[in-house]
């Protein structure tokens, strides 16, 4: 078997020494320092801080005016337009998560509700915030758009146990949502 050998190419001063690349840097932070000092900085305005520096002013500045419109933030349940829940315990979203973040214990609706067309409801729905890594798949997995990645952030678990949100804890972060849910329409 025939061996090719391949040559590296020459590598010059300037690049042996990352030279291009810490000008580059050198260049930003100037441009940011230039800014601070004549009182120009971006957070004046954006951020609410004095003009020196880009840091907000956290308490009493926050994120929510300059989130995107696609920002994922925690996972939330939530309820139909009626007040139904609208998890039927299908289970994707535990199956799907590569986290393993997400525990569902099914029950079943019993006989003489209103909803006995649906032949599952969650007795028990956690997701371990700790675990959670926000990736968004609970959410494109549930087809009954029961799971919603908020536009929240402001998660601060104190200890272990209050970072898994029960069911309960997921409605109330949740909330409703308005629109068809395909499993519950009468006409299907």
């Amino acid at each position: 078997m025939a061996f090719k050998t391949i040559k590296r190419p020459k590598i010059s001063i300037g690049e042996r020494f990352y030279l291009k690349a810490l000008l580059g840097g050198l260049v930003i932070t100037m441009k940011h320092l230039v800014l601070s000092i004549i009182g120009k900085s971006r957070s004046k305005k954006e951020l609410g801080g004095s003009g020196i520096g880009v840091t907000m002013q956290y308490p009493e500045y926050r994120w929510d005016k300059h989130l995107p419109e696609y920002y994922r933030g925690y996972p939330v349940l939530v309820k139909g337009e009626d007040g139904r829940e609208r998890c039927v315990s299908c289970q994707l979203c535990e199956f799907i998560c590569p986290a393993r973040a997400i525990t569902i214990k099914p029950g079943e609706v019993p006989a003489d509700s209103q909803w006995n067309k649906v032949e599952k409801a969650p007795v028990e729905f956690e997701i371990d915030m700790l675990r959670c890594i926000y990736c968004g798949m609970c959410q494109e997995a549930c087809p009954e758009q029961a799971i919603f990645m908020s536009q929240g952030y402001l998660l601060t678990p104190t200890d272990k146990k209050a970072g898994v949100h029960n069911k309960a804890k997921l409605y109330e972060l949740g909330g409703t949502k308005q629109g068809l849910v395909n499993k519950w329409n009468a006409y299907k």
